[in-house]
């Protein structure tokens, strides 16, 4: 039985500019896990989420470590881009056998457990509204931006790239974009009662519901005849083993 799946919708936008992907380094068996929510919605950002998420995988899973990889692989867009080119809210999680799981982030994809029937989150927030209590829209971190840790801790308070570990152990993991995970907030839903099931029964599930969610807090809003919004809503759902 496969024990991870991904679910994408595109909601109203045009394109679907989120990515994910997963890499196992065949000599040390770590397994990368991640997700890009891309800034924009064209179909440069498409293709190069997709290109970004892929290569991110290879990174972390080959170096057995989220920050590591997340960290060459920002910088090397860094180099490359000179923070000119696409951007993404990037989130990435390496479970390797009989190591601890690490998590690494920037921007304002999440990653979560579930353990027991109960959702923790892992990750804070690069955004404005964690900073200043603006707007959550506002991302303060992101791959493809050229500042270092430096730059954005002395402006943002925060490092670019935060990370953290978490025991091994039989946990649920969940990668989500802004996308998947606000609408669900805004509504007041319990995230655990979305990821029950099979992996994909659950990315599927969650997916759905956000956009639904989405659409639905829109018609409450809009003025009648207005279009209605709903972000790119992507999930990856992964039953990890200690």
């Amino acid at each position: 039985m496969r024990t991870y799946a991904t679910a994408q919708l595109t909601g109203t936008r045009d394109h679907q500019c989120d990515a994910t992907a997963v890499f196992t380094d065949s000599r040390s068996g770590a397994r990368a896990y991640v997700l890009l929510d891309g800034v924009g919605d064209n179909e440069r950002v498409h293709q190069w989420a997709r290109q970004a998420a892929r290569r991110l995988a290879r990174t972390a899973a080959r170096r057995g470590d989220a920050r590591e990889g997340l960290r060459r692989v920002y910088n090397a867009y860094a180099s490359e881009n000179g923070g000119y080119g696409p951007k993404a809210a990037a989130v990435v999680a390496v479970a390797v056998p009989g190591k601890p799981l690490t998590i690494a982030w920037c921007g304002d994809s999440r990653a979560y457990l579930v353990l027991d029937g109960m959702v923790q989150r892992l990750t804070s927030d690069h955004n404005n509204r964690r900073v200043f209590g603006g707007s959550r829209h506002r991302i303060t971190s992101c791959l493809g931006a050229k500042e270092t840790d430096e730059q954005v801790r002395n402006y943002w308070g925060h490092d670019a790239i935060e990370s953290m570990t978490h025991p091994a152990g039989n946990v649920r993991l969940l990668l989500a974009s802004d996308g998947a995970y606000e609408p669900q907030e805004d509504a007041g839903r319990k995230l655990a009662h979305l990821l029950t099931g099979t992996p994909r029964e659950a990315a599927r599930r969650f997916a759905a519901t956000a956009v639904d969610e989405a659409l639905a807090a829109e018609r409450r809003t809009q003025k009648p005849g207005s279009p209605l919004h709903a972000d790119n809503a992507t999930v990856l759902v992964a039953d990890l083993t200690g």
